[in-house]
């Protein structure tokens, strides 16, 4: 658990009492409760659980274990993604190139979608490999994202479960996927075209997106590994903000039902604020 998560929520309680609050905005007792339901959650399950959920309107943040390395497995390649595509967006390279002869454009949509590992490494490649992934994701002042090998090399060895090598903390993966949603690291179009390919991600459905409301807007990204599972992306609210969230597992069993119940009580969560707030504005007109 953040130990820091009371001070951030008290000072933030302190600031809020002089203001008419917004919609959607977590109160800091919400916030205690959903961490406290988390834990709930996952202390009865046999594993290990690292989860953060970050909202991208006002950067309230729950988490457990969230400063705690896990495997990253597969949710790598969305790093791998926005670092091409933050060189198109420099002019250095284009969607139309070729990889794997086909255009880089199709072979992303392998690697988000279809979580193709040869068209991950290859886009990798053309990066200049881990060492160049690594060295973006410092420059875009990401701590907490550790990036070694290849997914070749990373499925070649064993031990996962116990890996301090590609790993990234819950709270690491939702803040890269807050820059990539603000604008910090990527143009509008680049960004709609990665968020395009994770709204499509295809091998997720019994993840975050398993227990949500039929209809509800997901993007995500799916990792797995032998005792890993792993599932982090960004969940649009009935209200239409948005929250950020990264589930990692590892150990234990029937690790992706306790990923869909982990969402749907941050779904509940995040969606019973959005309603909260509507309601106290309808008493004050």
């Amino acid at each position: 658990m953040r130990v820091s998560l009371l001070s951030r929520l008290l000072l933030s309680s302190i600031a809020g009492s002089f203001l008419v609050p917004a919609p959607a905005v977590a109160s800091s007792a919400e916030l205690i409760g959903l961490e406290r339901e988390l834990n709930m959650l996952v202390a009865s399950r046999a594993g290990e659980y690292g989860i953060a959920a970050l909202d991208l309107r006002d950067g309230s943040t729950v988490a457990i274990n969230g400063d705690t390395p896990f495997p990253m497995a597969s949710t790598v390649k969305i790093a791998i993604a926005a670092a091409y595509l933050a060189e198109v967006d420099q002019g250095r390279r284009s969607l139309g190139d070729t990889i794997l002869d086909r255009s880089a454009a199709k072979v992303m949509e392998l690697m988000i979608v279809r979580s193709d590992n040869h068209a991950a490494d290859q886009v990798l490649a053309t990066l200049g490999g881990p060492v160049a992934l690594q060295r973006w994701l410092s420059s875009q002042g990401m701590t907490g994202i550790r990036v070694d090998r290849t997914i070749a090399q990373l499925l070649r060895e064993r031990g996962h479960l116990a890996d301090s090598r590609d790993v990234a903390t819950p709270v690491a993966m939702v803040t890269l996927l807050r820059k990539l949603d603000n604008g910090t690291v990527l143009t509008a179009q680049s960004r709609t075209f990665l968020l395009e390919l994770m709204s499509r991600c295809a091998t997720g459905t019994r993840r975050i997106r398993a227990l949500l409301p039929t209809g509800t807007q997901v993007e995500d990204k799916t990792g797995t590994l032998d005792g890993i599972t792993n599932d982090v992306g960004i969940i649009t609210m009935p209200d239409g903000h948005r929250v950020a969230i990264a589930v990692f597992a590892r150990g234990g069993r029937d690790r992706q039902p306790v990923i869909a119940e982990v969402s749907r009580a941050i779904y509940d969560r995040f969606a019973d604020s959005a309603r909260s707030a509507l309601s106290f504005f309808m008493r004050m007109r």
